[in-house]
């Protein structure tokens, strides 16, 4: 299992972050920065997630003394679904209205600063304008923040839901079955070896060799994904005039998403 998410963080990473060759500091003035970790480390949110850590404890227990008096595969489903589900009620009745807060400061800001799209601080290494604190003092006061009405500009960042290409694609699902084929085949052959292996030094050698074949495999079933991922992203980018294009999870208002574009590209 281990193997096989890596093999789909390989791909995902292929997009990272795409730079057009005409992207300069200077035209990405209307671009946002923020620190999401501040926002985290805030008392309400802390509070907040400590509260369903406790609950998520609880339910555990709960689900575990259910799961003993399931009588097959279908109940014990059942069971897991209902308490999926009950967690992510609790999560949205306690997180919604902080994380709710918080995008109404982020549009609020946004709007303020003519920005059409706000990054994480963590991918930004030069440039953009850090509303870190501005978004903070909104979250932390006591008055209401009012909707912004106008949607943001459009912009020259954009970005892709790397999740949606991994689950919904028939490749990428193609290579990483073979490779955890492969994977439970080379465990096999290498357990045989490790049994027979006398010494530490032995030991450590084939535990690299075992570690090298995966990574070879690997290599090689994604490395044709990788370019493809890579060549149509900066197709469709091109077509669009985007400057940056990131993953989803980096952009945290805005931006230009080209997840569908890139994805109709892949199943080509």
């Amino acid at each position: 299992m281990k193997h096989r998410i890596l093999a789909i963080v390989a791909l995902l990473c292929a997009v990272g972050v795409f730079i057009a060759p005409s992207a300069i500091a200077d035209d990405l003035t209307d671009v946002g920065t923020i620190a999401q970790s501040s926002i985290a480390s805030l008392p309400a949110f802390v509070s907040a997630n400590q509260k369903l850590s406790t609950i998520a404890s609880q339910m555990q227990q709960q689900e575990a003394a259910q799961m003993k008096g399931a009588k097959n595969d279908a109940q014990r489903q059942q069971i897991q679904l209902d308490f999926s589900q009950r967690f992510n009620d609790k999560q949205n009745e306690i997180l919604g209205p902080l994380l709710q807060r918080v995008q109404l400061a982020l549009a609020a800001v946004s709007a303020k600063r003519k920005l059409s799209v706000v990054l994480d601080r963590h991918i930004v290494v030069y440039g953009g304008q850090d509303i870190t604190t501005d978004v903070l003092n909104l979250v932390t006061g006591t008055q209401a923040i009012p909707p912004v009405t106008a949607t943001p500009a459009p912009s020259s960042v954009g970005y892709v839901d790397q999740g949606v290409l991994d689950n919904g694609l028939p490749k990428v699902k193609a290579a990483n079955d073979a490779f955890a084929k492969y994977a439970q085949q080379q465990r096999a052959i290498f357990a045989a070896k490790m049994q027979k292996a006398t010494t530490n030094a032995e030991k450590q050698q084939i535990s690299v060799d075992f570690n090298k074949v995966l990574s070879d495999e690997q290599n090689k079933l994604l490395k044709p994904l990788v370019s493809k991922v890579r060549a149509i992203t900066a197709t469709v980018a091109q077509k669009k005039h985007l400057l940056v294009v990131v993953d989803k999870g980096d952009v945290v208002f805005g931006g230009t998403d080209i997840t569908q574009e890139v994805r109709n590209g892949l199943n080509h």
